[in-house]
């Protein structure tokens, strides 16, 4: 298992960054590569552990002890191997997934987890660079074709594992470009497109049809899909956003987070400028949400040039340690700073936004806060404003991030008359089929919000599902089961 003393000489070292100054000014990725020794240092911290609760933590049950010990002992070719066993695409998440499986390394017991995200993430570089990410093309083909609304990372992990298996698959997808979120909602600086690019000249080649420009269910209809294809898989994501109807929500400057981020997208892909382009120079940016999209909000405010940016989060500052009551391996609800933090921002926490303050012309000029406690009332939380604890905050740009309720309703899914779950998300049974015959259903469009690890699985799990209907077996692997269960 790598060095067997590997954990006891060698201390956690942080992913390699380029430096704030220079990167705040381009749009190119902020991580930096490591350099191959002291990579495999870390990939020598793995233990021999017995139980690798690591795959607890993953939900692709990624070979993780395997392919680090296939680094330690410089074996990449065939550390790609056992890594692709698994996940699709590993360029996604060594870059975007937080690395559930880090908080759950034993290591982490009583000493810092081992570097899996940056290992993994150094293993697809290599293999790139190396040529050894060639297409799988299937031997024989069914006859059988299969639609994929939704180009997000489930809806990819889905129609490469089906035309691996000999369908004919095409996916759908209403935006100018594919790949949904990983496209237009994750900033160039966090993940360069290019990633996707080169991943679809693969799939391609595998023999998977991309069709941008379509919505389902407004510029084609759903019949027209379910009558030309076997089977439909629906993978859309939950891009309804959480919105803040409070006083001056109405004035100008206020936007939602996926108004704000995809039109710098759009211009780093060398597309041409939107018509109403929203930037943060010179301006004073609150983002309203402080997760990973408030993140990537901050990241690109700061890099447009905005005069000063505050991050509020209703929640209050968590801890810098694990607390009695999160202990291993559940994930470490500590204290973390992103890329983007280190950038410049204040982050206030306990806050609550009471209204937006027009500057009399119809435009924000600032809002309100009010501080607020967390109170827990039988297991539920709520919050309680603190008297006389509000406060003014100038701001001429309002970016509202703070997540999605679930999948749009209207268009496909009511045409299609999907069953939804309580929560707004789409049903499905144990073999991912919604109620509708033939349509299946994965990632967060049925999930809800979640991690990009979690879409992956569910595409191929889904793919698994959809290979059976087709076939009667199938040898593709379903690394997880649905979360929105028919009753």
């Amino acid at each position: 298992m790598a060095k067997v003393t590997g954990f006891l000489e060698y201390n956690r070292a942080k992913q390699p960054y380029r430096p704030v100054e220079v990167r705040l000014n381009d749009w190119h990725q902020v991580m930096a590569p490591w350099d191959i020794e002291p990579l495999q240092d870390q990939a020598a911290r793995c233990m021999d552990c017995g139980i690798p609760f690591c795959h607890q933590g993953c939900p692709l049950g990624n070979l993780i002890p395997d392919w680090n010990d296939l680094v330690y002992r410089d074996q990449w070719k065939e550390a790609i191997q056992r890594l692709h066993a698994t996940n699709n695409f590993p360029e996604f998440t060594g870059t975007l997934c937080p690395a559930p499986c880090e908080g759950s390394c034993v290591l982490g017991i009583n000493d810092d987890p081992v570097t899996i995200k940056g290992i993994e993430l150094t293993i697809i570089d290599k293999a790139f660079e190396n040529d050894w990410v060639q297409p799988q093309i299937a031997e024989n083909k069914t006859g059988k074709n299969v639609a994929i609304i939704g180009s997000g990372p489930a809806g990819l992990a889905a129609a490469q594992q089906l035309a691996r298996a000999g369908h004919d698959v095409t996916v759908f997808e209403r935006a100018d470009r594919i790949g949904g979120l990983l496209r237009y909602g994750i900033p160039e600086f966090k993940m360069e497109k290019k990633v996707i690019d080169r991943r679809m000249k693969q799939m391609s080649a595998e023999g998977v049809t991309f069709k941008t420009n379509t919505n389902v269910g407004e510029n084609i209809s759903v019949d027209s899909l379910r009558s030309e294809f076997d089977a439909l898989i629906l993978t859309g994501g939950a891009c309804a956003a959480r919105d803040l109807p409070i006083e001056g929500r109405e004035l100008n400057g206020i936007h939602q987070a996926m108004e704000f981020l995809p039109m710098q997208n759009k211009i780093c892909e060398g597309d041409a400028e939107p018509e109403h382009f929203i930037s943060a120079k010179d301006k004073h940016v609150v983002i309203i949400g402080g997760g990973d999209t408030g993140a990537d909000c901050l990241g690109t405010s700061n890099r447009h040039g905005a005069k000063s940016v505050h991050l509020l989060e209703i929640m209050p500052k968590p801890p810098e340690a694990r607390g009695s009551d999160n202990p291993w391996p559940e994930w470490p609800r500590i204290y973390r700073t992103a890329s983007a933090h280190e950038e410049g921002v204040e982050r206030v926490y306990s806050v609550s936004t009471k209204r937006f303050i027009d500057d009399g012309n119809g435009n924000i000029k600032a809002l309100e806060l009010i501080t607020v406690e967390v109170k827990n009332d039988n297991g539920r939380m709520s919050f309680e404003e603190v008297a006389g604890s509000e406060k003014v905050l100038p701001c001429d740009l309002a970016l509202l991030a703070m997540g999605f309720v679930g999948p749009e309703k209207p268009g496909m899914l009511e045409q299609l008359d999907i069953e939804l779950d309580a929560r707004g998300n789409v049903v499905c049974d144990s073999n991912w089929m919604t109620n509708v015959n033939g349509v299946f259903t994965a990632g967060d469009m049925q999930r809800g919000q979640s991690l990009i690890v979690w879409a992956i699985a569910e595409g191929r799990s889904a793919a698994q599902a959809v290979d059976t209907y087709l076939m009667g077996n199938s040898d593709l692997p379903a690394p997880v089961e649905p979360t929105s269960r028919a009753q």
